[in-house]
């Protein structure tokens, strides 16, 4: 399951001395950054954008394997200037294996 390749969508919120780094070099800079640390991983970034309210940056990337994105996630928030957050992203065909597997569940009390 480690090797399988997958999207994530990525949340992140920059803290202390990010919100500095954005506001001295601007949201260019930044996007290239992310995107060779991407590429160092072995991944790819897709869209990327700013925002506003509880999100700064969001967008999708593509990595190899979900060690490759534990190791980007971990990388990044160590940096201590931002908090990103990774969700994995499930394509319908996933969905639809998924929906077809039984696995004989009963809820407590049933």
């Amino acid at each position: 399951m480690g090797t399988v390749k997958a999207k994530y969508r990525f949340k992140a919120n920059y803290v202390g001395k990010g919100v500095e780094g954005l506001l001295k070099e601007g949201g260019t800079s930044p996007r290239e950054t992310v995107s060779k640390a991407i590429s160092a991983a072995g991944g790819k970034l897709e869209p990327f954008y700013y925002a506003f309210g509880d999100t700064d940056v969001l967008g999708v990337i593509d990595m190899p394997d979900v060690a490759s994105a534990v190791a980007l996630s971990l990388a990044i928030n160590a940096s201590g200037a931002v908090n990103l957050s990774l969700t994995p992203l499930i394509p319908p065909e996933e969905v639809d294996a998924a929906s077809k597997k039984r696995l004989g569940y009963r809820p407590p009390g049933q």
